[in-house]
């Protein structure tokens, strides 16, 4: 296997699904022997988590003119000096800067990844800068062949998710004092508009007047959105059966309290999320929408909802509640999709994108 010098880059400053699978594939490749570095801008959150694993980070401001024309300069000399056989760019604004970078550097491969479900305007950042694209999920590498990528140029790279042993115990309950016939419902997601917290409160709400022992537990963070639930929820009156946990660093622990996973998202490039929850052994409610279905298998390890259909998410949530076995069966199918079949590990991530890569690089070559 030939070591390869691989750059990364990424322009957004939050921590969320993208971030993450950064952060997971540049710690898998260097597992497998290759150098690895990133440039990101100074005040992200990825800067400090990869400086944390003891990575090489560069930083440059990406933003505006000046800053772009500082980065192009600042990256061009990185990929130079450091002699990087592949630069992998992430967003539109770092693919346009150190794309550009890469080329006048002359970076033998280019490779842009594509995150997002939502659509595509331009090709500049997928058929122009970079050489190829790998996107996470299916659905958005079909997107992009219909937009004019060749579909030589595009592959499917699914997130690696974290497949740690579940907790035996889970501190939720105790933290939330709760009692043991209390059903738990849990969301973990970024607080931004497309992931559809508030209809999913929306779909609980009639479950929790029914019941006295229903409960929505809500883990992630993102201002306004945050703030706004708060009020959502407090003008409901709420606030005893919808718990705002925040962010949170020890999510498998969260995820062991749960009874089931919920998450009504708006849009979604994959959802590793599903992918987490359904490999802690949890029945998962989703929206049918872009990746989503990927993640899981409908009916098997789990329940889809059209989009916008409130009555239709309340319901699968509810025939999950009443249905204990079925919850114990479809977590059960969950956790040999998700764990056994070994999709979305690591190692799954790590030999596609290697082979993506050498595939890629040799073609460069002819």
């Amino acid at each position: 296997m030939t070591r390869l010098r691989i750059l990364h880059s990424e322009a957004a400053t939050s921590f969320g699904g993208q971030e993450q699978y950064i952060y997971r594939m540049m710690l898998a490749m260097r597992e497998r022997g290759h150098h690895l570095e990133a440039v990101c801008q100074p005040h992200a959150v990825l800067t400090e988590r990869l400086r944390e694993q003891g990575f090489t980070v560069h930083t440059t401001l990406m933003d505006g003119p000046v800053n772009f024309v500082k980065g192009v300069a600042t990256i061009r000399r990185v990929l130079r000096n450091g002699r990087f056989d592949v630069l992998n760019t992430h967003s539109r604004r770092d693919t346009i800067v150190a794309g550009c970078a890469g080329r006048l550097a002359g970076t033998p491969l280019i490779v842009r990844t594509r995150h997002l479900a939502k659509r595509v305007g331009s090709l500049l950042s997928y058929t122009i800068i970079p050489h190829r694209v790998t996107t996470a999920s299916d659905f958005v590498r079909s997107h992009l062949i219909e937009r004019g990528v060749k579909p030589g140029h595009v592959a499917t790279v699914y997130p690696a998710v974290e497949l740690g042993e579940p907790p035996a115990t889970s501190t939720l309950r105790q933290e939330l004092r709760l009692a043991r016939n209390d059903v738990v419902i849990g969301c973990v997601a970024v607080m931004r508009p497309q992931k559809g917290h508030k209809d999913l409160i929306d779909a609980v709400e009639p479950l929790i007047r029914e019941r006295p022992n229903i409960h929505l537990v809500l883990v992630g963070g993102g201002s306004p959105i945050f703030e706004q639930l708060q009020d959502y929820i407090a003008g409901k009156n709420l606030e005893k059966r919808v718990h705002l946990m925040g962010v949170r660093r020890d999510v498998p622990n969260l995820l062991a309290g749960f009874d089931l996973f919920a998450l009504a998202t708006r849009q979604e490039a994959s959802g590793t999320v599903f992918v987490e929850a359904g490999a802690a052994g949890l029945p998962v409610v989703g929206t049918n929408v872009d990746g989503v279905p990927e993640m899981m298998q409908a009916g098997v390890s789990g329940l889809l909802v059209p989009l916008d259909d409130q009555a239709a998410l309340t319901e699968a949530i509810r025939r999950l509640i009443d249905d204990p076995d079925l919850r114990r069966s479809m977590g059960q199918a969950g956790l040999d999709f998700c764990r056994t079949q070994g999709r979305f590990g690591p190692e799954a991530m790590v030999q596609r994108i290697e082979s993506c890569y050498t595939r890629w690089l040799a073609e460069r070559k002819q």
